[in-house]
């Protein structure tokens, strides 16, 4: 899971115990603890940043769906005048 995965690279940054040990510990090879600590390192910034990112998805996602209502109304008042006739 992210949070185990989280979990494992912190111990990892803090550095309290070697890589071979928090692999036995948390039963992970040293090769997935070394990716996951350099994912967390990499995208670090990503996580101060996430309000203004979430912001913008949240943006997109109502245009999206305002165009999506957009095309169901005039496909439903098509559909009502088809019938009505």
């Amino acid at each position: 899971s992210p949070e185990f995965k989280a979990k494992v690279a912190l111990a990892a940054l803090k550095n309290e115990e070697t890589i071979s040990e928090l692999a036995s510990r948390f039963s992970v090879h040293p090769t997935m603890i070394n990716s996951w600590k350099r994912a967390l390192l990499d995208n670090a910034s990503e996580i101060f940043d996430k309000g203004h990112k979430s912001r913008k998805q949240n943006e997109s996602q109502i245009n999206d769906l305002y165009r999506q209502i957009g095309q169901l109304k005039v496909e439903n008042d098509f559909l009502a005048r088809k019938l009505g006739s």
